[in-house]
């Protein structure tokens, strides 16, 4: 599958599922502009200065250096431009950063970010780009999506649980050792798509 004529009837099916006019575009961590790089870090902090609290500004530092790496995947979000109303609209309303990496030799789609703009949340949108997410996933052939959640951010914890059915992962640290895990503020979740990545990283 082409991901970028995927993208084109992607933004059709948003505007008719959600009632959205947005446009989606992918890009590479090496390949970012200034401005692009501006408005993810400035996303990054309305959303994950206060699930991280104290630990934010070493966070930050590290979450700027992945975000550029060759390796990094990404899936913009923006109001398509021909049909703005306002123009006050913040520019990018969202990304997924995501990588395509190993976890236990089992080939996954890591997704380091799913960010979206205060104006669209709770619209479907999240929950949109998540089965894209997995739809890439499974078209490269990998066993699992795989992400890591902040125990603080209690939304993004019944988001992906409850709501989309993730499972925290046997490699996740309150699995691997319980009294580790407790001290850990992080746990990794899974959604698997194959009996060897099941058997893995969920029931092991």
């Amino acid at each position: 599958m082409k991901l970028l004529l995927f993208i084109k009837e992607l933004t059709m099916l948003i505007k008719s599922l959600l009632g959205l006019c947005l446009r989606l575009e992918s890009g590479s961590g090496d390949k970012l502009s200034n401005c692009t790089k501006q408005h993810i870090q400035k996303l990054l902090k309305a959303n994950m200065m206060g699930p991280y609290g104290s630990e934010w500004a070493v966070e930050e530092k590290l979450k700027r250096r992945e975000m550029v790496a060759p390796q990094a995947r990404y899936i913009f979000v923006y109001w398509n431009a021909n049909e703005m109303m306002d123009n006050a609209f913040t520019p990018l309303l969202g990304f997924l950063h995501f990588r395509f990496t190993l976890e236990e030799e089992i080939p996954v789609l890591y997704l380091y970010e799913l960010q979206l703009d205060s104006s669209v949340q709770g619209k479907g949108l999240g929950k949109f780009l998540m089965q894209l997410v997995e739809l890439i996933a499974q078209e490269n052939r990998m066993g699992a999506v795989v992400l890591t959640v902040q125990k603080s951010n209690s939304l993004a914890m019944k988001f992906y649980i409850s709501k989309i059915r993730y499972v925290v992962s046997s490699i996740s640290p309150s699995r691997v050792d319980p009294l580790v895990g407790v001290e850990k503020n992080y746990e990794i979740l899974c959604k698997t798509f194959d009996h060897e990545a099941k058997a893995i990283l969920e029931d092991c």
